[in-house]
């Protein structure tokens, strides 16, 4: 790796991640296509680099959080219960079956782009009300962990994480974004640390590009590190509005890109 495409991948980071940070997205799913198109890793290496900047980065939100307070209760156990066992089981599809990419991004577009819109558009039809409008109920503990497990598997195979499609999915269903956002970022870790394990290990016995580019993983992951703890501190600076938002445009533009990507 040249000085030059470390740097970019900081920068990367960094800027990716201040966005990000705040509703509980670690912005690994953002910085895929950066590492696929700009930075060249191939695949399936990409994966495993992108959970490693996930390794990287998410102790600067986490160590925020905790501070706050925000990582207690029991959201954060039921994601993490059902995320882990989810990314092993995706790292070993992707590295022995290889599901093809664009089924998985037609079937991102056509949640995130729905659901990303419906939420932009309930945030701010409640907004012009003059009396506040009560959250739903959310979902039931097994469910989460059920959604949890399904995000983890796809976590595994593509290296996004999961707090893109846990965050506007739990936000959706009426919780905070306040109480999502720490969850989703801890449960990020977690199986991000476990499925890059996952990866590493299964370099050793299978080739072919598997383990993580290390040194660019370092870099991008870095950024995110100084770029999540800056996201975190502006969160309880941000009115609920807002946070449902920008969840609510990151959904949407998670959700156009995997469209233009199918389209091309």
């Amino acid at each position: 790796m040249t000085w030059s495409t470390g740097l970019l991948g900081f920068a990367a980071g960094l800027l990716i991640s201040v966005v990000t940070a705040p509703v509980g997205v670690s912005g690994a799913v953002f910085l895929l296509p950066v590492q696929v198109s700009v930075l060249g890793v191939p695949s399936p290496a990409v994966t495993p680099t992108n959970l490693l900047y996930n390794v990287v980065a998410g102790p600067g939100a986490l160590l925020r959080h905790h501070r706050s307070g925000g990582l207690r209760g029991p959201l954060t156990r039921l994601l993490v219960l059902g995320t882990v066992p989810g990314v092993v089981v995706g790292a070993v599809i992707r590295v022995f079956a290889v599901p093809g990419p664009s089924v998985f991004r037609l079937l991102i577009a056509v949640l995130l782009l729905p659901l990303g819109g419906w939420l932009c558009l309930r945030t701010l039809h409640r907004a012009g009300r003059t009396a506040p409008a009560r959250d739903s109920p959310g979902m039931s503990p097994r469910a989460i962990t059920r959604l949890a497990m399904a995000v983890g598997v796809a976590g595994g195979i593509y290296g996004i994480g999961g707090g893109s499609l846990l965050g506007p999915i739990l936000v959706g269903r009426g919780m905070p974004v306040a109480k999502v956002a720490p969850a989703a970022l801890a449960a990020t870790f977690v199986t991000s640390v476990v499925g890059a394990g996952t990866y590493a290990l299964l370099s050793l016995t299978t080739t072919g590009d598997i383990a993580p580019y290390w040194s660019l993983g370092l870099a991008c992951g870095l950024g995110g590190l100084c770029g999540g703890y800056l996201g975190a501190r502006l969160q309880p600076r941000l009115p609920e509005t807002a946070l449902k938002l920008l969840l609510g445009v990151l959904a949407l533009g998670i959700g156009g890109l995997y469209a233009v990507q199918i389209l091309r």
